[in-house]
């Protein structure tokens, strides 16, 4: 019988990593629509129809439309509830739901868009020209998204928000090393959504060549090399992987670790 799972989604997009990865979990087969967002793809208008913001993933199950990644992950646990990704009892789902919220209310959009934006994609967008590049800024629909990527493309590493990306990093990793030296993995000791909702975060880390954010977390380095064993690592990752787009992200991160050490230093 054939699939009925359709995902849009792009490479190197750390919400699409989400969506694969809980597909993989489950084992569940699926039409891949892949997206290049340098080329404007998420803002075509038969796209927009399907998810208005112009962001990826999108899921569509047998013709219904799901947005936005963790409802996303929500709903495949749900509706394909083998293996679970959520624990049993209410509190340890209201733990999941918790460390969900935290990349929505801002760690995705402040902390990791701005990094790997003000590190490595802004030199994408930089060699377009002026005008390519302003126009492209200009089509991103969110009035606030629009002013604070053009920052960051423009200032980089000293864009406004630079250095509040790296704090938000750091109490991030600080509360994911308490947590794990309290249990084996994020909420309890199995692997729930919790985990496979910031694999790709940590992975963005990886290759933007600041994995020395861990240095001092033994508790997320060892986290971070089981969840990368996980079979699902390398179908909902490694085989997207754009070699070129790693290779850019990994020498520009380079070149940013001693500006973002400082920032961590003066903390």
């Amino acid at each position: 019988m054939p699939s009925t799972l359709e995902l849009y989604h792009n490479d190197q997009s750390t919400c699409s990593a989400k969506a694969r990865l809980v597909l993989a979990e489950k084992g569940l087969n699926w039409t891949s629509h892949h997206l290049d967002l340098r080329r404007g793809d998420q803002q075509q208008p038969e796209y927009l129809k399907l998810n208005p913001k112009g962001v990826v993933p999108t899921l569509i199950d047998d013709g219904k439309v799901i947005r936005e990644s963790n409802v996303i992950l929500d709903y495949v646990d749900n509706a394909y509830p083998e293996p679970p990704l959520k624990p049993a009892d209410p509190y340890g789902k209201a733990m999941v739901h918790l460390w969900a919220k935290r990349l929505d209310d801002g760690h995705h959009d402040l902390a990791t868009a701005t990094l790997s934006m003000g590190i490595a994609f802004r030199h994408q967008y930089l060699e377009k020209g002026p005008e390519a590049c302003a126009a492209l800024i200009d089509r991103i629909p969110d009035p606030v998204k629009r002013e604070r990527r053009g920052d960051v493309i423009y200032n980089g590493t000293n864009a406004r928000e630079f250095a509040l990306a790296v704090r938000l990093w750091e109490g991030l990793l600080t509360d994911m090393e308490t947590a794990l030296t309290e249990s084996a993995w994020l909420v309890g000791d199995a692997f729930t959504l919790a985990d496979l909702a910031y694999v790709p975060y940590l992975t963005r880390l990886d290759h933007l060549s600041a994995l020395g954010f861990l240095n001092k977390r033994p508790k997320v380095a060892a986290w971070y090399e089981r969840v990368r064993a996980r079979p699902s690592y390398e179908e909902a990752i490694i085989k997207w992987d754009n070699d070129s787009y790693v290779a850019l992200m990994r020498e520009t991160g380079r070149e940013a670790w001693p500006k973002v050490r400082q920032v961590i230093d003066s903390l």
